[in-house]
């Protein structure tokens, strides 16, 4: 297993070579998202508002109340920074979950960059406040002896944003990566197994997953039993497998002329069947939605093993994983991370952005 940073599309050959990275591309595809989705929001207004109108109204009301109370009703004109930081976190860790594109605040230097931005700000809005005087004065306190501290703490505040914010993301990545990896390999040790097994074992979780099938049955006086069910399934899916397996070597792979992209498409199509047969298998109590959701799962299961390499190259222990990870990791992880980002951000400004009673005079 290897995990690599960024692909590197193309280098532009000026100013010692320009390398065009997947970052790079995802931050422009995330650039033309948020300005067209502007301009189609916020064209043809009128008194009497449309759907599109109240949703973009209800979101600049959302995000103006969200910067208000954390930086001050004097800071309101920070609103359209505050959610381009914002939405510019959320579409590029979201974008990663197409599997073309790559988040690009899985990247360091997006998120550096963003941190270093804000530092800029705030030493500006700073200097603008209170003079530049008073604002080297600022390193100095309380005491002088604390001058180096408070530098260091300058320095190293856009650093833990970046980085609070870049490992999170890049994280999840590496974590979803070493979960599918290790259960990829139980699932290949288990089948093999299986394939290196004799008839009688497969016989056996066979009779032993129809067993649990059938005890797991609902009656008048208790509902499901989900854990027999689960084995149930699992056993009887082995079975299969090796069954298949069997048949496999006599036919060899059913569509050996397919093209990758075609393979890819059936194979996503096939899984979603799968995982909707077995939804319907734990969820419906009644014998017509058990019967639909066996079939369902019988026939993804199938078309998985048709645009596999054999039916025990299928990496049981793995389907449907990276859809669950993928919705901590990059939906409400991202989503977090990019509140989380634009709150630190709007204390660091205000920090800087005082009330006008407030200010000093330099």
């Amino acid at each position: 297993m290897t995990i690599n940073g960024p692909k590197i599309y193309f280098t532009i050959p000026i100013f010692g070579g320009i390398p065009i990275t997947q970052t790079l591309v995802t931050s422009l595809v995330v650039t033309i998202i948020l300005c067209v989705s502007g301009v189609l929001l916020g064209r043809n207004l009128t008194k009497r508002p449309g759907k599109r109108q109240v949703l973009a109204e209800k979101a600049v009301t959302v995000i103006t109340g969200m910067v208000k109370e954390a930086m001050g009703d004097h800071n309101a004109y920070w609103t359209p920074f505050i959610a381009t930081v914002f939405l510019s976190s959320l579409l590029g860790t979201l974008l990663g979950m197409t599997g073309v594109l790559r988040s690009s605040t899985a990247d360091i230097s997006t998120t550096m960059t963003w941190a270093v931005l804000v530092s800029f700000i705030c030493w500006y809005e700073a200097i603008k406040n209170n003079g530049f005087l008073a604002w080297l004065k600022g390193f100095t306190e309380p005491i002088a002896v604390m001058t180096p501290m408070n530098i260091v703490s300058e320095i190293a505040q856009p650093v833990s944003l970046a980085f609070r914010h870049f490992g999170n993301i890049a994280g999840g990545g590496v974590i979803t990566a070493l979960i599918y990896w290790a259960l990829s390999g139980a699932s290949a040790g288990i089948l093999r197994l299986i394939a290196s097994s004799s008839v009688a074992v497969p016989l056996v979780l066979l009779a032993a997953g129809v067993g649990l099938l059938i005890l797991s049955r609902p009656k008048a006086d208790r509902k499901r039993k989900k854990l027999p069910l689960l084995v149930g399934v699992l056993c009887t899916a082995l079975a299969g497998l090796r069954l298949m397996d069997w048949l496999w070597s006599l036919t060899g792979r059913a569509c050996p002329e397919m093209n990758g992209l075609a393979c890819g498409l059936l194979w996503f199509a096939a899984l979603a069947v799968l995982l909707v047969g077995l939804v319907l298998l734990i969820a419906h109590k009644d014998k017509r939605g058990t019967i639909l959701g066996i079939v369902l799962a019988a026939v993804g299961f199938v078309a998985i093993c048709f645009v596999s390499e054999g039916p025990l190259n299928v990496p049981v222990l793995t389907l449907g994983l990276p859809a669950v990870l993928s919705l901590y990791f990059d939906v409400f992880s991202g989503v977090i991370q990019a509140f989380v980002f634009s709150l630190l951000t709007m204390i660091y400004i205000s920090g800087n952005c005082p009330a006008p009673e407030e200010k000093q005079n330099p």
